[in-house]
């Protein structure tokens, strides 16, 4: 799920049923008896036994030399431990063991801290650079902070759909309401690229999903010698964690789940993608009731409607004649896109649209245009992990005419993100390789020790509904909540209220006695305001 206000709409939609197709179904989720499950013990019960030989980090990922990497073989398919065996790239920064207040102190390690930054399709080989963020400090001196690329993510034995050459594709339309035509144009190059994913992986495409993604995680755990696992996830990540509790839940120490997915099996993936274009509708006011705040500054309008109306002029503009000629109206959409994501992104945004309007496309083409050589690689990459993901992890409607029909009915109040999100997932709609099953993650009191899920209220990537739905499934789960904030990932951010829940949960295994709630972090200021 690619990945605003409390999200009340899922009971709104009136979703039409999935349609059936000729779509093979997987087994249902593998139980504990599972050849699947064999072969997790049997991965994990080698992984210990070879551990990680950290040593310099792959060169194409560039990283600093502080940050050591090593490898964990895992089984392509966990119901054949013995079959093809694929390598999973880990980062590691070991504990500073320096207490940022005392620096006499000698502060006592706690093991690895494993990080998942979410997509499907992220890559965590970064993670371990955020101790030399004063808010990551004392959780650096107590834990080796590690990360890792998933499952076809690169260097992981990487995925690829199509020439990463051909993946920006700029500049395109971004209609909010489509023409007929337009819709079989993007259904045609939806199932092409379906059609594309499955020739070029075969038949190991199949076992590229979140169930085996959760496997990983345990034979990643063996091979660092943790007896149990402490766990931080983000975005996906918390649905991974989450499937990670139902699968090895005596195996868990203490886990984050920041920015919580809705983990409900009948929400995974296709309704999800319905409420997340929903909830970014409500953001997406919020980034222009802050425009129109700031008019002084930005001059495109003192109301939002005004501002909507200079996004709009804006949208013609580049339809007519696109900006360093990559920059159309859909690369315009996805550059304010991430503002619905961060609001650290609005200053930047609100400068781009300024410019551009007065006359200087550069701003907006920096923010927008066509990325480099490697990134396009990156990105093509990620989006064909995101998409296996996705589309193997549960069933999808296999008829246009139920997208369509949801959509069109969903785009009439929420027009800004709704197609654009179903032409990112479309592919799942053709997809060749079986579907599993969504678990239905549920603990009860006792069988998982307590987590600490952090959410905020205005998240539109992640509508808050799906905090509170974890929530109700983890038995002893504490949710913390960022009041009236809206940025996706709240930990170790600016709120100190938040931080302050999270190291106490981190580094001496304490939660609040009940679910509260943190004042939102100050909106930004324009970069040259006061």
């Amino acid at each position: 799920m690619r990945a605003a206000a409390l999200y009340s709409a899922a009971g709104s939609l009136l979703l039409t049923a999935l349609a059936t197709g000729p779509v093979r179904a997987a087994p249902p989720p593998a139980g504990p008896g599972s050849a699947e499950a064999r072969g997790t013990a049997v991965a994990a019960g080698r992984a210990a036994a070879a551990g990680i030989e950290f040593g310099r980090c792959p060169k194409a990922e560039e990283l600093p030399g502080g940050i050591r990497c090593g490898t964990v073989r895992v089984p392509l398919d966990y119901a054949r431990p013995g079959g093809r065996q694929i390598e999973l790239t880990v980062s590691r920064v070991p504990a500073t063991h320096k207490d940022p207040d005392n620096s006499k102190h000698k502060v006592p390690g706690q093991g690895a801290l494993l990080y998942n930054p979410g997509g499907p399709g992220a890559s965590g080989l970064y993670f371990p650079l955020v101790g030399m963020v004063p808010e990551w400090k004392r959780i650096a001196a107590a834990y080796d902070l590690v990360g890792y690329a998933p499952r076809g993510v690169a260097p992981s034995a990487p995925l690829s759909c199509q020439d990463p050459g051909d993946f920006f594709k700029g500049p395109r339309p971004a209609p909010t309401h489509p023409s007929d035509a337009y819709k079989a144009e993007r259904a045609a190059e939806a199932e092409t690229y379906a059609h594309d994913c499955a020739a070029r992986a075969g038949d190991a495409l199949r076992h590229y999903h979140s169930l085996n993604n959760a496997r990983d995680l345990e034979v990643v755990r063996a091979a660092l010698g943790e007896r149990r696992l402490t766990f931080m996830g983000a975005s996906y990540g918390t649905y991974l964690g989450a499937l990670y509790a139902e699968l090895f839940p005596s195996h868990v120490r203490r886990m984050v789940f920041d920015a919580v997915v809705n983990p409900d099996p009948e929400q995974v993936w296709y309704r999800n993608n319905l409420a997340q274009s929903e909830a970014f509708e409500d953001r997406w006011d919020d980034f222009k009731e802050w425009v129109a705040e700031h008019d002084a500054e930005y001059g495109l309008g003192d109301r939002p409607r005004k501002v909507q109306d200079a996004y709009e002029e804006a949208s013609a503009r580049l339809a007519a004649r696109p900006a360093g000629g990559t920059v159309g109206p859909a690369q315009l959409q996805g550059a304010m896109l991430k503002a619905g994501y961060y609001d650290d992104y609005w200053p930047h945004r609100a400068e781009a649209l300024s410019a551009y309007l007065k006359g200087d496309p550069q701003p907006l083409v920096d923010q927008a245009g066509t990325r480099t050589e490697e990134g396009a690689v990156a990105a093509e990459n990620s989006n064909a992990v995101y998409t296996a993901v996705e589309c193997n992890d549960a069933p999808w409607p296999t008829d246009f005419e139920v997208w369509d029909r949801d959509n069109t009915r969903l785009a009439r109040r929420a027009p800004f993100e709704t197609w654009d999100n179903v032409w990112t997932n479309l592919p799942c709609a053709y997809w060749r390789a079986p579907r599993q099953q969504p678990l239905d993650v549920r603990t009860a009191p006792g069988e998982l020790p307590p987590t600490l899920l952090l959410a905020a209220e205005r998240d539109a990537a992640a509508p808050y509904e799906g905090a509170l739905e974890l929530r109700r499934r983890l038995s002893g789960s504490v949710l913390v909540t960022e009041r009236d904030a809206g940025t996706h990932g709240i930990a170790a951010g600016p709120n100190a209220c938040v931080n302050d829940h999270l190291e106490a949960y981190l580094l001496r295994g304490r939660l609040p006695a009940r679910d509260t709630s943190c004042a939102p972090r100050p909106e930004p200021k324009p970069r040259n305001g006061p």
